[in-house]
């Protein structure tokens, strides 16, 4: 039988467990402006017409801090039509064996900065994995009544600090499919219309090129 201190030690070990893993988030957002005065020392401007809808900041997988923000534009019935996804991400201390792996031969520049260029499209139906980033922001997204189409096209941007590879940062730029006639399922590779999908994604790498701006901020916190 637990005793009445035998069960508050555990619970302040639970709450100080939790505590460790939820973090206050430590970029500024005006308007629709993310200021970050460190890991990098950058603003990034999205389109003024964008909602911001919220940040989560937690130990991802137990291996990297994350901090990530959304910012969505949406139709009058409060389906996401475009998703600003920005998020900044280091490997813990505690794992100095980890280096991120980015592979992609596609690369472009915004504000100065190196970015690794990724593209897919998914559907709404695919469940993320569990703790993943995917599954933080969908949850985001979804608490504050916004409701996800059943498809979009994706564009990852990555770009990493040093040489070190350990501190990252990723801008996600997503739009809905309902406009081009396409299912997930038919632009994914093996799909009816894949050959289409690689119609789309040079649009699609210019338009989120095009829509987030970065500078150099001289924030300082």
């Amino acid at each position: 039988m637990l005793t009445a201190t035998k069960i508050t030690v555990r619970t302040l070990c639970v709450l100080a467990m939790l505590a460790g893993q939820q973090r206050a988030p430590d970029r500024t957002v005006i308007g629709s402006t993310i200021i970050s005065s460190h890991d990098p020392q950058v603003r990034i401007q999205l389109p003024k017409s964008v909602e911001y809808v919220g940040a989560d900041r937690w130990v991802l997988y137990d291996i990297a801090d994350c901090e990530l923000h959304a910012f969505v534009k949406t139709n009058p019935q409060k389906q996401v039509q475009r998703l600003y996804w920005v998020q900044f991400e280091s490997y813990l201390p505690s794992r100095p064996d980890l280096h991120h792996t980015y592979d992609s031969i596609r690369h472009t520049t915004i504000g100065g900065l190196d970015f690794y260029v990724d593209t897919w499209v998914r559907a709404a139906a695919e469940k993320p994995a569990p703790g993943s980033d995917l599954e933080h922001i969908n949850a985001l997204i979804t608490k504050k009544g916004f409701k996800l189409p059943s498809g979009m096209m994706y564009v990852r941007l990555v770009h990493l600090l040093d040489e070190q590879k350990r501190k990252e940062l990723m801008i996600i730029y997503g739009e809905s499919l309902e406009n081009t006639g396409f299912t997930a399922a038919d632009l994914d590779k093996g799909g009816k219309s894949y050959d289409r999908w690689l119609e789309l994604q040079p649009g699609l790498i210019e338009r989120a090129r095009t829509k987030v701006q970065i500078s150099e901020s001289s924030a300082n916190r």
